[in-house]
């Protein structure tokens, strides 16, 4: 049995860029504890702790279409909606049962026991 380490992803609306280039398709790995402690320490986060969500997404997202980087401005720049599909995904890759994502369309929101999980 191998570990699987990263997942694509869809965004329901996805991402545009400054050029009006829109950017769906993703890959997300897992996240190590360095993802989730090394936020703390921005002052970002000690303004506003929410914003360490920001900072762990655009560390573990690897790709996002043909972006050459994804980094907290872009991150920053996703509908509310992209937004909150990244957190869910997040947990359930990281916290509870990765094979819900076969059984979903891309983009399709997470049924809410793969959320609870873990």
């Amino acid at each position: 049995m191998s570990l699987h380490t990263e997942y694509p992803f869809t965004l329901p609306k996805g991402y545009v860029d400054e050029e009006g280039t829109l950017h769906r398709a993703g890959v997300m790995r897992l996240a190590c504890a360095r993802d989730e402690i090394e936020p703390l320490r921005d002052p970002r986060v000690k303004e506003n702790e929410s914003y360490g969500t920001v900072i762990v997404l655009a560390r573990v997202i690897t790709e996002l279409g043909t972006l050459p980087r994804v980094n907290t401005s872009v991150v920053e720049r996703m509908f509310a909606g992209d937004f909150a599909y990244l957190q869910d995904f997040y947990r359930v890759i990281n916290f509870g049962d990765p094979s819900v994502l076969e059984e979903l369309e891309p983009g399709a929101p997470f049924p809410q026991a793969s959320l609870e999980a873990g």
